[in-house]
């Protein structure tokens, strides 16, 4: 446990040191959103991640660490950046559309791409891992065969698009997503899996650090480079340590978000009117008068709580 705790600090205090030149350089080159924030943390916060974890590995071999995985490591590795580099390039493509006003058709490809990832990620998921089963309260172990890969790759899907739509205010979707990483920390510990707990740990630092900079009045976003990938690396660690029903728990936030939006798009393009007043949830909320601070904090409170019974829940699932 020490040892995850050290490189939890080590992350935080590296990233803290490069997020402030970071940010002014943003400021210089005035790649800002319309309110005049920057954004894209999450192309730096991907970067420094994938840096920090090829630097710790062997350094934490050499030091005597004992390494245990559930799995192949070496494919752990390949799902896990994979997913993480190629949602964070997708939605980088993404913040730079937005951010230079490029014509909005270049975002017509942004759901296909994201499907197609995840259907990638889905795919050495259940070829090279061999993982093909969701275990379910009181049904139990379903085993999906072949449709593990379809299911699995929308599970990605809507967690990526989640964290996406909850990025919307200063605080929300990193404070939220930091709860539920802590969580799955702990789960990654107990199933003994050496490296996804050593990524969470360079996850969970890099993210305080961001978060820091994040909350209310944030001086810079995450951006869709962060929160597609997040979310999507998020759902990946869930498959990988069997963790599908927790996930739903845990990330509930994400998962009503995503499905706020969905419902709202399906329901406008069929009847031609909003269903809901207004989508996602948080922006309704913030309409009946709460306070951004607000929204962001009980959002915490809730992922919190959600976290507990996640948790409980874990060794039934």
């Amino acid at each position: 446990m020490a040892t995850y705790l050290g490189i939890l600090l080590f992350s935080f205090i590296t990233t803290g040191i490069i997020m402030v030149p970071f940010i002014d350089l943003l400021f210089k080159l005035k790649l800002t959103h319309k309110s005049g924030t920057p954004t894209g943390a999450g192309i730096l916060l991907v970067t420094l991640m994938t840096a920090m974890f090829a630097f710790i590995i062997p350094l934490v071999s050499r030091l005597g660490l004992s390494f245990t995985s559930l799995f192949s490591p070496k494919i752990e590795y390949q799902v896990i950046f994979f997913t993480l580099i190629s949602f964070g390039l997708l939605g980088l493509f993404e913040d730079l559309v937005k951010t230079f006003n490029l014509p909005v058709r270049y975002l017509r490809i942004k759901h296909p791409a994201q499907l197609l990832l995840g259907f990638i990620a889905s795919v050495i998921i259940y070829q090279s891992l061999g993982i093909s089963h969701i275990n379910l309260p009181i049904i139990g172990v379903l085993n999906l065969g072949a449709f593990y890969v379809p299911v699995s790759a929308l599970i990605i899907y809507i967690f990526a698009r989640g964290v996406d739509i909850t990025d919307g205010v200063d605080g929300l979707a990193g404070g939220v997503l930091l709860i539920s990483l802590a969580t799955f920390w702990v789960l990654a510990m107990s199933a003994l899996d050496t490296h996804i707990s050593i990524f969470v740990a360079i996850w969970i630092g890099s993210l305080l650090a961001f978060l820091y900079f994040n909350v209310y009045p944030a001086r810079i976003w995450l951006g869709n480079s962060g929160s597609l990938s997040f979310g999507a690396t998020l759902a990946v660690i869930a498959l990988i340590l069997g963790k599908v029903t927790p996930l739903l728990i845990i990330g509930a936030i994400f998962l009503v978000q995503a499905l706020a939006n969905l419902i709202q798009f399906v329901y406008v393009r069929v009847h031609g009117k909003k269903l809901f007043p207004y989508s996602p949830p948080h922006y309704w909320l913030m309409a009946l008068g709460w306070h951004e601070a607000k929204v962001t904090l009980r959002a915490w409170l809730l992922t919190a709580v959600l976290a507990l019974a996640g948790l409980w829940l874990s060794p039934f699932t």
